[in-house]
């Protein structure tokens, strides 16, 4: 029987496959009547079910819920039992204080015989064989030799993929700071726009609470997205995207997901889905909204309770996954339409921050400027590139439909069109309409018939507009609403322009 074991033991790839054909076998030489193998995942505190194997039935089956979460002192139990090394026979009526974590949910009744997994002295787990005490244990440990080695390699096989995950996600941010790609932006606007913002992120960054990012088309929901992955418990696993308007209805479940071999046409080999490829990190659901309803179920399941199958899989399988979902839609209005399930809605909608338009951010224009113009020039091998005060002028004046994506395309072309010396916002613009200076839309004369300057003019507009907000500046009855205009702004030109009325 162990030369058999360990020629099955060289040829496996995970510990499933290995018991499924070796399982029934293991049950008749030690003549018990089922087994189990549970992995510890001391990193992220839980005992894992990676098979279940009953004497007289076909095959592996699962458990509904195999993982199991350990505190703090039970994986401390845990760990030091399994560092022992020594076989233990427990009731599952009285068992002990480890027996029962080690037992949980799996070993309800009987007595059981616990054998620790250990491969070159690193803890791996636990097998599980129910019988009396009239087992075979001596035969049993020795047994466990070529499932602890199959189950060594199933681990370094996944901490080597999640290494590569890592990487490729490490890269990518990278290269996102190396201006490769738009969204670089980084958290300009933190100290000004932005505060607010990124107050939220430091709130519910270290908590691993969903969180739910509402904002215009490119107003940097995925820049918010990566802050909060930075700045969590998470910070060292992969952070993916997933934009779930842009995935083909018939292939969601298998984007999301993954899926066996054959499981469609031209399904050639097994595929690790964005959860999986996820796990330990942080997955971006970005436009949400855009999911089809039979996709909202399916995606239900697994951000309640981590458990999903693959595309032609039987299997359950659990991932550790962060869920930051974005998007632009009123998904409460959403959800009274029909058209976006309310439990999805209640799951993901734990914690909202609200990300203001780049119109809305008027103190932020200039610093994004900068930024996108010496991302300009880094790209396109230019010197001495530099935004002027006109040009922010400029660009404060228009409405930036297209927000912070719309201005990284604006500096690009004015970087274009002014030929390398120089930044041509004005023809970057186009045929653009501004925005009016709502401020100065009314010139009055003074007593004497003489006109005021539009400093003069804007002062007493601002003035006037404080006076009638009771001093207010912020809020949605304060000045800067009713002159649609951010509050920081308002502040500097009432500071430059030597308005001295009362602020709130």
């Amino acid at each position: 029987m162990m030369a058999q074991l360990w020629r099955e033991a060289s040829l496996a790839t995970d510990a499933e496959g290995f018991l499924a054909r070796v399982g029934a076998g293991i049950l008749d030489e030690v003549n018990g009547d089922a087994l189990a193998v549970r992995t510890l995942e001391p990193e992220q505190h839980h005992l894992v079910t990676t098979a279940f194997v009953r004497r007289g039935a076909l095959g592996v089956a699962h458990p509904t819920k195999p993982r199991v979460e350990l505190g703090a002192a039970a994986l401390a139990r845990v760990l030091a039992w399994i560092e022992a090394g020594a076989i233990e026979h427990a009731n599952a009526a009285h068992p002990s204080t480890t027996a029962r974590e080690l037992m949980r949910s799996i070993a309800d009744e009987g007595s059981w015989w616990l054998v620790p997994l250990v491969a070159d002295s690193r803890p791996l787990g636990v097998l599980l064989v129910a019988g009396d005490a009239a087992l075979e244990t001596r035969k049993l440990v020795a047994m466990c030799e070529p499932l602890s080695a199959v189950l060594a390699s199933e681990r370094s096989r996944r901490e080597m993929s999640q290494l590569r995950e890592a990487a490729e996600a490490d890269k990518a941010a990278a290269l996102a700071r190396l201006n490769i790609r738009n969204i670089d932006v980084a958290v300009v606007g933190a100290d000004a726009g932005l505060r607010d913002v990124m107050r939220e992120v430091e709130q519910v960054a270290p908590t691993g609470a969903p969180v739910l990012i509402f904002g215009e088309t490119g107003s940097g929901k995925e820049v918010v997205a990566r802050s909060i992955h930075e700045r969590s418990k998470r910070a060292n696993g992969p952070i993916l995207r997933v934009n779930c308007g842009a995935i083909a209805p018939e292939l969601i479940d298998s984007e999301l997901f993954g899926h066996e071999r054959g499981a469609f046409t031209g399904a050639a080999a097994q595929r690790r889905g964005w959860f999986e490829r996820a796990d330990g990190g942080t997955l971006f659901l970005d436009e949400i909204g855009e999911l089809p309803l039979p996709a909202q179920v399916r995606l239900l399941r697994v951000v309640q309770d981590g458990v999903f199958e693959r595309v032609g899989g039987m299997r359950p399988l659990e991932v550790d996954v962060r869920i930051v979902a974005a998007t632009h839609r009123d998904l409460s209005a959403m959800v009274a339409e029909g058209t976006f399930r309310e439990d999805l809605w209640y799951r993901i909608n734990v914690f909202t921050i609200k990300l203001p338009p780049l119109r809305e951010r008027q103190g932020d224009i200039a610093a994004l400027a900068e930024h996108f113009t010496a991302r300009a020039a880094h790209r396109f091998g230019l010197v001495g590139l530099r935004v002027t005060q006109a040009d922010v002028a400029l660009l404060q004046r228009y409405e930036w439909p297209g927000n912070v994506r719309e201005l990284s395309a604006v500096i690009e072309r004015a970087a274009i069109l002014g030929e390398g010396g120089r930044l041509d916002v004005a023809r970057s613009l186009g045929n653009s309409q501004p925005v009016r200076d709502r401020t100065v839309e009314r010139i009055e004369p003074v007593d004497d018939g003489r006109f005021l300057t539009l400093d003069e003019a804007m002062a007493k507009h601002i003035e006037r507009a404080v006076t009638h907000c009771g001093g207010r500046i912020d809020g949605p009855r304060g000045a800067a609403k009713l002159l649609a205009i951010h509050p920081n702004t308002l502040r500097s030109r009432m500071q430059k322009l030597g308005v001295r009325v009362r602020s709130g």
